[in-house]
């Protein structure tokens, strides 16, 4: 059970981790650990593309703006001036690393999406997050400093508590986590630990997340010590397929950013006027999906049409060719009528608090991307923002490590998991029903549109099944299924207390007995 001592150990395998390892790399011996596959974070299911200013006409105060009214002021100015000054350089180092993005003529081809003023995300067609996610493998296959370890579902952080002599609660020596494989649990211990392991999707009936994204991160975090923020701000994708036999296929917001219109099939209407007159589609994605929740509970419908064929044939295949054969076998030809849309949770824009050096409240562990709360993203995330941000702290969290490494100390002696809790369960339906109770509440009384008596209900059923599902925990053998209720349920009750706490109604949040936006914005921390 006893893992290797590694200099850092970095979880998760997205754009977040792979960046930190491969800066880290220099010098450090690193250990980069995955729930299921490697490529089994966001990052790969990522579609549109990387924000950057690049075009001669844009400026970084332009990207700033746009950042800040998206986020409806919850941002914080200086990290959204630190992200998208350092954006450029990002983009530099993934061309360096071999990401094949569009280009017209020697050029870098810039397209444009809901909420963005100017033309200025890269991508690779609209297939952008699996292209990054294979050439940072590619790259970090290639380290000698870098092992990665798939298969491998965290448990908890080690901290002081776990040292064979008691050395305080604070500081993180690392993670115990479940090999997948075996069934066993492993100490991966570290000097320094780097927190990627992205966002609490699944917390939710409809998502656009993979199947992980179940809170693993922030509900460990909480867990240790670190203070958690903005958790309300669950940010919900206006666009996701329509399909009873696809689930959670997105439908990239630059189909809108190159034109696609939204209908209502009832009545044929375009109706995004009546929300949002001047920007229309390309409102912000808060904005957008309200509208399309609105006119699908107004007029019981299913869902909306989105509709891009009104542009030629050759350019909607050029610029949407993963979405176009996806959809061609459904049956569905986009360059000939709409595509059947609804909304679904897509990212968490709240999470575990961080500095613009990447640190979280607890010594030794660092936190990156989705998992995080570092004030670029405040009460709504601006398209194309979010890879972004994992670059950049990514590299932030990398920097930092290596700047203070001589005032980190050798980990103490570790004490091993404790294997006392021998017994299988006969009950895994338990967990099933779980599972599937905590997203459709949270689905129903924490969705899109909010109200305090729907929040109180959701808390309520939080409370009767943390009892039930700690009783579990502690009585049998971890799995990959109960270690993810534990935590889904964690990130669940985060999300009801952060919105409970907010008496307004803010980017993200809308709640009816709050609907007006205070004057001042202030952010929603929770400290365990």
């Amino acid at each position: 059970m006893s893992g290797e001592t590694y200099d850092v150990l970095v979880i998760g395998s997205g754009a977040a981790g792979l960046t930190a390892a491969l800066a880290l790399a220099q010098s450090k011996k690193v250990l980069v650990l995955a729930k299921g596959s490697l490529t089994g974070g966001s990052t790969a299911w990522a579609q549109g593309g990387i924000a950057a200013v690049l075009d001669t006409g844009d400026t970084f105060e332009n990207h700033i703006r746009d950042t800040m009214i998206a986020g409806a002021g919850l941002n914080d100015r200086k990290t959204v001036e630190f992200v998208i000054e350092n954006a450029p350089a990002s983009i530099d180092r993934l061309c360096e690393l071999g990401v094949p993005f569009n280009r017209e003529g020697g050029d870098l081809h810039l397209t444009r999406e809901g909420g963005h003023s100017h033309r200025r995300i890269v991508h690779v067609n609209d297939a952008t997050g699996w292209a990054v996610q294979e050439a940072l493998l590619k790259a970090a296959d290639a380290n000698p400093n870098i092992t990665m370890l798939p298969g491998r579902t965290c448990i908890d952080f080690i901290t002081g508590r776990h040292g064979e002599q008691y050395s305080g609660e604070g500081r993180v020596w690392g993670a115990y986590a479940l090999d997948e494989a075996t069934g066993r649990v492993e100490r991966h211990v570290a000097r320094a630990t780097v927190l990627a392991a992205g966002g609490a999707g699944r917390c939710y009936l409809f998502s656009t997340a993979p199947r992980g994204a179940t809170g693993d991160g922030i509900a460990m975090a909480w867990r240790a010590g670190c203070r958690v923020s903005n958790m309300e701000m669950m940010q919900f994708h206006p666009t996701c397929l329509y399909n009873l036999d696809v689930k959670n296929f997105l439908i990239t917001e630059a189909v809108r950013g190159e034109g696609g219109r939204l209908f209502n099939p009832q009545t044929g209407e375009r109706y995004m006027e009546k929300y949002d007159p001047e920007r229309m589609e390309l409102a912000p994605r808060d904005i957008v999906a309200r509208a399309n929740d609105d006119q699908i509970k107004r007029y019981g419908l299913d869902y909306v049409h989105l509709d891009i064929s009104h542009q030629p044939p050759e350019f909607v295949k050029e610029h949407f060719p993963t979405i176009h054969e996806k959809l061609m076998g459904l049956g569905i030809d986009m360059t000939k009528g709409p595509i059947p849309v609804v909304p679904a949770q897509h990212y968490t824009c709240g999470g575990v608090m961080i500095g613009l050096d990447a640190r979280t409240d607890l010594p030794g562990l660092w936190a990156a991307g989705e998992c995080t709360e570092s004030g670029l993203h405040g009460a709504n995330r601006l398209a194309s923002n979010s890879l972004l941000e994992c670059f950049v702290f990514g590299e932030a969290a990398a920097k930092d490590v290596l700047a203070c490494w001589d005032q980190l100390d050798e980990p103490p002696p570790i004490k091993e998991w404790d294997e006392s809790r021998v017994s299988d369960s006969d009950e895994q339906v338990v967990i099933k029903q779980n599972w599937t109770e905590i997203r459709r509440f949270m689905w129903n009384y924490v969705g899109i549109v909010r109200t305090t008596k729907r929040l109180e209900r959701a808390a309520n059923r939080i409370r009767l099944l943390q009892e039930e599902v700690e009783d579990y925990y502690g009585s049998f053998v971890v799995t990959t299924d109960l270690i993810e209720l534990r935590n889904l349920l964690q990130a669940a009750e985060l999300i009801v207390k952060s919105a409970l706490r907010r008496k307004e109604s803010r980017g993200l949040h809308y709640t009816l007995d709050y609907p007006e936006t205070l004057p001042v914005a202030e952010d929603t921390v929770l400290v365990p």
